[in-house]
């Protein structure tokens, strides 16, 4: 099957197909005929398989690591459980700075509730932000704002 035939039987975009190639974790044959790329059964499951592992937070490279030892002929189970249980606790992690970044965005919402814009004045830039207490060295860790956005699902 082509590329958008895979990616329709796998409700993914033909873009992640080909993302998912580019990786090497994908393999279709080539047509010798137009050299389109031509996936079979076996990369249908082997791409439902990516997906599973992506909702359960696992990245490209780490599905590279779990296909490779699968297509050793060895359990990656060991692996699998491995990275789970270091990444749970760096997650619950992640969710304490959110709750923490979100919070700071409810003080700051209610506090800038009745404040007028302003205009930037050349010793101002905007005042809502810069009537927010600084933070403190002692804080935890800034979110960055890409840090704080999804992350991508199809990639």
């Amino acid at each position: 099957m082509k590329v958008s035939e895979l990616a329709r039987r796998a409700g993914v975009t033909a873009e992640t197909v080909r993302h998912y190639t580019r990786e090497g974790l994908l393999s279709p044959e080539r047509d010798p005929d137009n050299g389109y790329q031509l996936y079979d059964d076996d990369d249908l499951r082997r791409l439902r398989f990516i997906q599973r592992a992506r909702t359960l937070g696992f990245g490209v490279a780490e599905i590279r690591e779990i296909l490779e030892q699968s297509d050793r002929g060895d359990s990656p189970c060991p692996l699998v459980r491995d990275l789970l249980a270091q990444r749970l606790p760096e997650i619950r992690e992640r969710i304490r700075e959110l709750e923490a970044l979100a919070g700071r965005m409810e003080e700051a919402l209610a506090a800038w509730e009745h404040l007028p814009d302003g205009t930037p004045d050349g010793h101002s830039l905007c005042r809502l932000i810069e009537s927010f207490p600084e933070p403190l060295e002692s804080s935890p860790r800034e979110v960055s704002p890409r840090e704080a956005s999804p992350r991508e699902a199809s990639s």
